[in-house]
């Protein structure tokens, strides 16, 4: 999901852990209107990483076993790998049981979204959704987590909502926002040529004409 500030990406995507509801059709999971299902049974199939995701005073193994409290220490390590996060953490003062401070005032900004995602990859979901989760990662390590996400999580419907679009051209599948209605729908090429704001967007990000 792509679009400028305030186009409604999180509002979008607020409506499928049902932090908002539709006020017209239906937002479905596995083909259940989440309005119908069970909610505690639909938050367990979702693994939510909000763009400010918020770290508790604990450790690294505390945070991460929030997103689920029976988690192995290998199930800890994996995710953290996959996240992008096994190096920093295996060079912290206990490794697993290095403290966090509240809030996460302790690591860098890269660092919590990389723990947030790994406690949401923990939680085993069934779907991943990502509210602009890259933004504070550089390049490589955006691109590497991506990549690590859809060759170890192949089953996980995977949602991201992003401000940089070179996190997005690889998707089945780019709904672009515009003052909150669809400007288009598509994969990056079919976008390039039927969407005049995807194209402006690809244009200001890129400095060169799409």
């Amino acid at each position: 999901v792509v679009g400028s500030a305030g186009a409604g990406k999180t509002t979008l995507i607020s409506l499928i852990p049902r932090l908002f509801d539709v006020t017209g059709g239906a937002v479905r999971v596995g083909g259940v209107d989440v309005r119908e299902a069970d909610l505690d049974e639909l938050w367990k199939g979702i693994g939510l990483v909000p763009q400010r995701p918020f770290l508790f005073s604990g450790t690294v193994a505390s945070n991460l076993r929030f997103g689920r409290e029976d988690a192995t220490d290998d199930e800890l390590w994996r995710a953290l790998e996959i996240a992008q996060g096994r190096d920093f953490v295996e060079a912290m003062d206990g490794k697993l049981e290095g403290r966090i401070a509240q809030g996460g005032t302790n690591v860098s900004g890269g660092q919590r979204q990389r723990l947030a995602i790994a406690r949401a990859i923990v939680h085993r979901p069934r779907v991943l959704v990502f509210d602009d989760s890259f933004s504070a990662l550089d390049l490589t390590t955006d691109a590497r987590l991506r990549a690590a996400l859809w060759e170890e999580l192949p089953e996980v419907t995977k949602i991201v909502v992003a401000q940089r679009v070179s996190t997005i051209t690889g998707a089945d599948r780019i709904v672009v926002l515009e003052d909150g209605r669809m400007a288009g729908l598509g994969t990056h090429d079919e976008l390039l040529r039927t969407s005049p704001t995807y194209r402006e967007i690809v244009e200001s990000q890129l400095g060169v004409e799409a």
